[in-house]
């Protein structure tokens, strides 16, 4: 979390086209906006899904709202 808040804006600066390299990958890359997208958004929503499949198979009682999270509805 201290590392988290001690990020700026200047940290982020031109991050969508910045090339993010990884060891596995032998020498390719992507940009900042393909690894968000292809990468980090995908492992994300496949975590939280496995997650919520296996509450369910032990009996947990979650449901679509709890994966959802509230919603912003406006009046």
């Amino acid at each position: 979390i201290q590392y988290l808040e001690s990020l700026t804006a200047a940290d982020f600066k031109d991050s969508e086209t910045r090339r993010i390299t990884n060891p596995r990958w032998e020498g390719q890359w992507l940009t900042g906006a393909e690894f968000v997208s292809h990468h980090a958004l995908p492992n994300i929503y496949f975590h939280v899904t496995t997650a919520y499949s296996i509450l369910r198979h032990n009996g947990v009682d979650v449901g679509k709202k709890d994966y959802l999270g509230p919603m912003p509805f406006k009046k």
